[in-house]
């Protein structure tokens, strides 16, 4: 199968926020559309933390991306209008820079001696991205989960660069369940013996401790109520369950086992460390300028000068609880900017931004289509 990613070469140094700096560095990232002649019809996305930069299939790359219903010909980001640039996040290992890359200094896997990440540099990085394409404002930024708190990281720190802001399941700052949620994952990793202090090889893997970081993950990106519909109590058949003792006897274990199965090799555990940490620091009333941090939030979105929003979020996401959604779309209003909120009741938790694209597609597509 073809790749359809680019790279772009991150200015070197690329100062980072929390004091480091990477050299040689690069962002993997993949388009779908024609930039016009003003170079104003732009939509930069940013994603959750472990997808790549692959949304949707294009004419080199088939295969369906992650936001296939949402991105593409006639859809809610229309790429007959846009130019959709989806980058895959600084600190990653779907081709972008991280701890799994090499450190060209050594010549060797960047692992622990890989910069402290921030969110911001998450968000610098793809604005960098941007302008070395030759864009000077974006229409709009569109920040998915942790995407989305990189975005607002971005925008902080360059004001005016999108006339138009889509914040997708997310919000200025982790909540303290969401933030200890995380730790327990990063202590599943750190914990597993194979981890190694960062050095591992694909013989000696701390598999056990990402197995276990992931069913954390999935198990908060639903809901009980999803949970519950989908599952309730069924038990496996006897020939299926697990010949050995306490193993797993219920249909939601085997669905977990399964889930954590694909995922434990496609993602690199140095860089679900950095990212994970990375979500955790980041709080935009840093940006505020005042004590109060409810104060702090709303300076610090006045600074980004949008002059659209669009606020979308789920009543069953639990990481990042509708309230929080709600309160980011009032402060936006109070900045001045014309802003849209919409409150879905997806039973999909957190999630339901990649699952439920019927709703979703259908609130981001009527919001562009307005800009």
């Amino acid at each position: 199968m073809a790749d359809a990613r680019q790279y772009f070469a991150l200015p070197s140094p690329f100062r980072m926020k929390r004091g480091g700096e990477l050299r040689g560095g690069r962002l993997a990232y993949e388009t779908w559309g024609a930039l016009n002649d003003a170079r104003d019809n732009a939509v930069l996305i940013l994603t959750g933390l472990s997808p790549s930069a692959h949304a949707a299939r294009n004419a080199i790359d088939e295969s369906p991306g992650w936001w296939e219903d949402i991105v593409g010909p006639g859809k809610a980001i229309d790429t007959d209008r846009w130019f959709v640039i989806c980058v895959n996040s600084l600190g990653s290992c779907k081709g972008s820079s991280g701890p799994a890359s090499t450190n060209p200094a050594t010549g060797e896997p960047w692992r622990l001696e890989f910069p402290d990440l921030s969110l911001e540099d998450v968000g610098n990085a793809a604005i960098e991205l941007a302008r070395g394409l030759g864009i000077e404002r974006l229409a709009a930024l569109v920040g998915c989960s942790m995407g989305g708190m990189a975005a607002l990281g971005g925008l902080a720190q360059h004001a005016g660069f999108a006339r138009a802001h889509v914040s997708v399941c997310t919000a200025p700052r982790a909540q303290p369940f969401a933030i200890a949620i995380r730790s327990l994952q990063r202590e599943a990793i750190r914990l597993d013996p194979n981890w190694n202090d960062g050095h591992y090889d694909d013989a000696r893997y701390p598999e056990t401790g990402m197995n276990i970081a992931r069913k954390l993950g999935v198990i908060t990106y639903r809901s009980a109520l999803e949970w519950r519909g989908r599952f309730g109590r069924i038990r496996l058949d006897p020939d299926k369950r697990e010949d050995e003792p306490f193993g797993a006897e219920f249909e939601i274990e085997s669905y977990l086992n399964a889930h954590a199965r694909r995922f434990t090799r496609s993602f690199d555990p140095n860089c679900y460390l950095y990212l994970s940490r990375a979500s955790d620091w980041f709080d935009l009333a840093e940006y505020g300028g005042a004590p109060d941090p409810a104060t702090a939030v709303r300076n610090a979105l006045a600074k980004m000068k949008l002059e659209r929003a669009l606020v979308i979020g789920v009543e069953t996401d639990i990481l990042f609880p509708l309230e929080q959604q709600q309160q980011l779309a009032e402060d936006l209003r109070a900045t001045g900017t014309d802003t849209t909120f919409v409150g879905l009741d997806s039973p999909q938790g957190h999630d339901a931004f990649l699952v439920d694209t019927g709703r979703f597609g259908a609130a981001i597509g009527a919001f562009m289509g307005t800009l």
